[in-house]
């Protein structure tokens, strides 16, 4: 159980208290500090599924850990960013996003149950969809005030409306793979 990939998921876990916590300090160049804990997050989050399949890792523990601790962290960042910014044009995508993820976590359960979870895997365009939002919430932490880096928050903004179509994209993907079995009900 306690393998590497296992390690960095709980690590992961770890780093978003101190997230939270750069986020709010108040301290000098906090935003900065608080992007750079999440880029470090995503990256573990990255990489322990890599050295996984690399490793021959796989344990029931860190198949339902990393899930819960990608959701965990996303939400987290979505939520202090869309409280932080204060619009509906943050708030919307967050909405969609955390929504949809809540969704696809039951559906992927129930398919479960049905013994057909391979028909709700994770898919190319999933992986997409975290990488554009990764890299959206870095760009939106951290809003870095400095001329050379203006670009930073509108590509930011562009990149979450970008994984927010991917993340709706995604969902539509999903309910068409398990709608045989969903319309049976």
């Amino acid at each position: 159980m306690w393998n590497i990939p296992n390690l960095l998921t709980l690590f992961r876990l770890l780093l978003i208290p101190v997230f939270i916590y750069f986020f709010y300090s108040g301290l000098e160049n906090a935003r900065f500090w608080s992007a750079l804990v999440f880029c470090l997050a995503a990256i573990t989050d990255a990489l322990d599924g890599y050295l996984a399949r690399k490793l021959e890792q796989f344990t029931p523990f860190g198949a339902f850990l990393d899930p819960v601790a990608d959701k965990v962290m996303v939400a987290t960042a979505l939520v202090l960013v869309a409280v932080d910014i204060k619009t509906l044009w943050v708030i919307i995508p967050t909405i969609i996003i955390i929504s949809r993820e809540i969704f696809i976590s039951a559906l992927r359960e129930w398919m479960a149950s049905l013994g057909k979870r391979a028909n709700v895997a994770v898919s190319n365009l999933g992986k997409y969809k975290t990488i554009a939002q990764m890299l959206a919430l870095i760009a939106l932490i951290w809003q870095p005030t400095l001329s050379l880096l203006s670009w930073f928050t509108p590509a930011g903004m562009l990149l979450l409306y970008i994984a927010t179509i991917l993340t709706v994209w995604s969902m539509y993907e999903y309910l068409r793979a398990a709608w045989a079995d969903l319309s049976t009900v």
